[in-house]
Formats: structure tokens, sequence, C-alpha cells
């Protein structure tokens, strides 16, 4: 009994594999026969051929559907045999499909291109998306579900449901089922499209915004449904434009907060206003335009070297300009503006003179290009990113110098009491061109940040140093901490008023704002106390 037992399982596992292998070998043929179509000349042919070859499984469907797409599938005249082929010349060089087997060359005549239309494009294209589906790489998987949602297709049905089993890569699922919830919407029983328009409601991707779009414009049960899912994505697309448009506030307060800072300590130290720290902005990019074009070939760390430079170049010419002009001035403010508005001049017709009254272009590093898309409605750009960080760093490290340096210790006595701070030796000269250099050297590094969102011209500083100065009387005079407020605070509120009124028109406001607001609150938001209050 055990002896026919063992017989019979022996003979069970002979059948099984035999059947594997028959099954395989049809599988095979079933495969060869459908490439073997594409010569045909009825499209119609080629098209179940494709939707054969795709549902296959085999290996060698997407190099083959691909060439096809291509253009570089081919067969021969004489066996209509499917190849690969790459042009040499006048010549082909042939490679078997099935095979890979390399066939020699072939001049043009011997061979003749599986010619498709429109028609076997769309099904090419969801043909090749459905067998990426199942590659290794996650990233390729995700670009293939896309396709599939952007191109639904009702043979890719059982592929996507197959699909969807088999991953484990979140993104990827997400992507999928949006994929299948978009192909049910066109086939089913109505109950069960309305399921899948549920599914897709709320969706921030706007290739499920077009398919709920398309059955919007329908009529019944169905459109009513798809209506309501485009109000709910409506709302949220209203919301996610509001944290951009905040995002990009952030980012032009980042902006006017490394233009202002100087600006705010130097007023508060020395009470000069500085009508040509705009120009510091200006010789900070164009210094970014300089250190790249002497390190062409390392474009990627050119920052790096460009941050520092800029801020010995802007605060060397700060201090020069404290030294060799402003320190003879000092108790005569309109003099004093008046010299810098004339140093201005002389800076932006200097840069027209050695770089031209062109625009020169500052190239963005790789790792600042590009954004991330958090979502179909909201994107976010790696360079503002970066420079709101380098902002909140550059503002950080100012701080910790004003509160743990002597230079800081000095500078926030004179600013409280100059002649106190005198009468206690502290050389009040040498901190008011210390601070005249570390304001404009702050400037300077500004400008590198500005360089990579805006234009480098001669007349970079000018669109600025106004709203500087905004900034500066808004959060209050020689205030770190109302600096930063101010400039976020404009910022902000200039990119939400854009929209509606216009650039030109929202500075106006902001304008007219900070001096309705100052009539209110003449030491800004954060009053400084000391002689700066006192004057």
């Amino acid at each position: 009994m055990v002896f026919l037992t063992r017989i019979c399982l022996v003979l069970s596992a002979v059948f099984l594999a035999t059947g594997l292998t028959l099954s395989a070998g049809a599988a095979a043929e079933s495969f060869e026969e459908a490439v073997a179509q594409l010569s045909e000349k009825s499209f119609s042919v080629k098209q179940q051929a494709i939707a054969d070859i795709a549902a296959s499984g085999d290996e060698r469907a997407l190099p083959i559907l691909s060439a096809m797409n291509d253009g570089t599938l081919y067969f021969r005249r004489d066996d209509k045999r499917i190849v690969f082929t790459v042009k040499q010349g006048r010549e082909f060089v042939l490679t078997d499909s099935l095979t890979g087997e390399a066939l020699g060359t072939v001049r043009r005549r011997a061979v003749r291109k599986v010619s498709i239309n429109n028609r076997l494009r769309a099904a090419l294209k969801g043909a090749i998306g459905s067998l990426r589906l199942f590659a290794d790489d996650p990233g390729a998987r995700l670009i293939a579900a896309r396709a599939m949602l952007s191109n639904p297709t009702v043979n890719a049905l059982p592929i996507l449901e197959r699909a969807l089993e088999r991953e484990e890569v979140e993104d990827v699922r997400t992507m999928l089922g949006l994929a299948l919830s978009a192909l049910k919407t066109e086939i089913g029983t109505e109950a069960e499209r309305i399921e899948a328009v549920q599914a897709l409601s709320g969706s921030m991707n706007p290739d499920v915004w077009q398919v709920l779009g398309r059955l919007a414009a329908g009529e019944g049960v169905v459109a009513a449904e798809a209506r309501s899912a485009l109000e709910v994505v409506e709302s949220r697309k209203r919301l996610f434009s509001l944290l951009e448009t905040l995002f990009f506030g952030i980012s032009l307060g980042a902006v006017l907060l490394l233009a202002a800072v100087g600006l705010a300590i130097t007023f508060g130290v020395m009470g000069v206003i500085n009508m040509a720290h705009g120009e510091m902005l200006m010789i900070g990019a164009y210094t970014t335009f300089v250190v790249q074009q002497l390190m062409p070939n390392a474009i990627e760390y050119s920052l790096f070297v460009a941050i520092p430079a800029a801020f010995v170049v802007t605060g060397l010419i700060g201090i020069a300009m404290e030294r060799g002009i402003i320190r003879v001035l000092y108790g005569r403010p309109l003099e004093t503006l008046l010299a810098t508005f004339g140093i201005s001049l002389i800076l932006q017709q200097a840069v027209r003179t050695i770089f031209s009254p062109l625009n020169q272009p500052v190239i963005t590093p790789d790792w600042m290009s590009g954004f991330y898309e958090v979502n179909g409605a909201l994107s976010l750009t790696y360079n503002r990113m970066c420079i709101i960080v380098f902002c909140l760093m550059v503002f950080a490290v100012l701080v910790m110098v004003l509160r743990m340096t002597p230079l800081g210790l000095q500078m926030r006595a004179v600013t409280q009491n100059r002649a106190m701070a005198s009468s206690m030796g502290i050389n009040t000269g040498w901190v008011d061109a210390m601070t005249f250099g570390l304001g404009s050297g702050i400037a300077g590094i500004g400008g590198v940040a500005l360089s990579q969102l805006t234009n480098v011209g001669p007349n970079l500083g000018q669109a600025y140093i106004i709203d500087s100065f905004m900034v500066v009387v808004f959060g209050g005079v020689g205030n770190l901490w109302g600096t930063l407020v101010g400039a976020m605070t404009l910022g902000v509120v200039n990119k939400f008023l854009e929209p509606f009124t216009g650039a030109v028109v929202a500075k106006i406001l902001v304008l007219v704002f900070i001096i309705l607001f100052i009539q209110r609150r003449p030491r800004g938001l954060f009053a400084l106390k000391g002689r700066a209050a006192e004057a």
C-alpha cells in the first residue's frame, strides 16, 4: 500500500512538471505568434498583437513594444522576422527581437519598419506603461502608474489590479489606486462608478482633475457626484494656493531681512541713513557672478566661495565709505544722505563700466534647482527654501555676534549711549567703522541670495532699498527682532496683495499702512531704549 502511494506521488509530480512545461511552451509559442503578427499590414491585427504581448508577462515584451513606439522595430522582407535595428549610414545593423541573435548588416530595402498610427500609439503607450508597473525600480513603477492614470485603457484593468496586489511601496500604491479608480469611472455599474468617483474626491493630482472634469460635463448621478468631487478639489486648491503665497511671502521676507538687518544696526549705532546700502546688495550679486566666472567647472560649490567673498568685498567697501566720507559728516543727516546717494550713483556707474549695463547671468547650482512637489496644487522651489534657511542662519549668527562677542557688546553700548561708552574707554570711531563694515557685509551676503532669484544688473539694489527702509522703520530702528518681524510681515503682506492689486499698487498700500502705523507708534513695533530712542 505504501509502495502504491509513493508511485502515485511520483506520477503526479511527473504529470505536474510536464503540464507546467507544456503550459510554458504554449505561452512562449503564443508570445512569438503575437510578435510575428506585428509584421501584418492590418492595424487591427497589430493592435490585438500589442495587447497579447503586453498580457503575456514575457520579459521580452517591454523592449519590443518600446522599440516599436520609438520607430526602431523592423521586419525582414524575405522571412517577416521581427528585428531591432540600428542605422549606420545607409545600412541597418539587425538583432533578432526574440533571441537577441546578431543578424548582421543589410541594406535599407531588405527591411521594412513596423508601421503604426495614432490608435496604435495610444495602445503602445498604455501597454508600455502597464509593463513598467512590474519593474524592479520603484521610481519606474511610479512613473508607469502616473502614465496609466493619465491614459487609462480598459485592457489595463486586470494588470492594474495585479500590480496593486503586488505593490509594497506606499507612494506607488497610492498612484495605482488612483489609476484603478479613474479606470473604474468609465466601466462597471452606476454604483461602482459612483464609488470610484468618491475614491477620487479630494485628490490633488492634476490627472484626476481631468478625469473628474470629463465626468462632470455629462449628465446623471455620476456626473453630479463628479461635480461634488470637483468642488472639494477646488476648496483644497484654494487652501494650497494660500500656502504657496505664504511661502513666497516668507521667501521675500527673507531677502528683505538680509537687505535690512545691516541697515538696522548701522542706523541704530551711527544714526546714518545710508542711501548706498542697496548697492551693497548689487556688489554682493556681482561678486557671485565673478566667482562663477573664475571657477566655471565647479558651479556646484561656487556659492560656498561667493558668500565669504561677498561679505569681505562689501565689508571693506563699507569700511572705506565710513572712514573716507561718512566719518566727517556725523551730526549732519541731510549731508550724509546726499553723500551716500552720490556714492550709490558712483557704484552703479562703476559696475556699468566694468560689467556693461546689461544683466549678467548667474547660474543656479543643480542642488538648488527644481522644486519639491507637495501635490498638484503646491510646489516649493528649492532655491527659495535654501534662501529662507540661509537667512535664518545668518540672523542667528548675527544675534550671537551681538550678544557674545566684545564687538557686539561695544556696539550695544554705543547704541544705547555713545557719550557714556566713549567715557568708558570704547573707541567709538572703531566701533562705527566695524558696524558699517558688518552691515555692508551682511547686505553683500543678501546679494548672493538675491542673485539666485532675479537678474543681476546695475539697478538691482534700487529695487530693495526703499523696502529695506520700510522694514527698519516698521520693526523698530536698531532692533534685530523688530527687523525680523517687520521683514516677514511686509514680505507676506506684499505677496498676498499682489494678486488683487498688482505689484506697484501693493507697494503703495504697504507704504500707506506704514505711514499710518508710524503715526501711532513712531518708534516702530519694538522700540529701542537708550540714545537712539531719545534721538
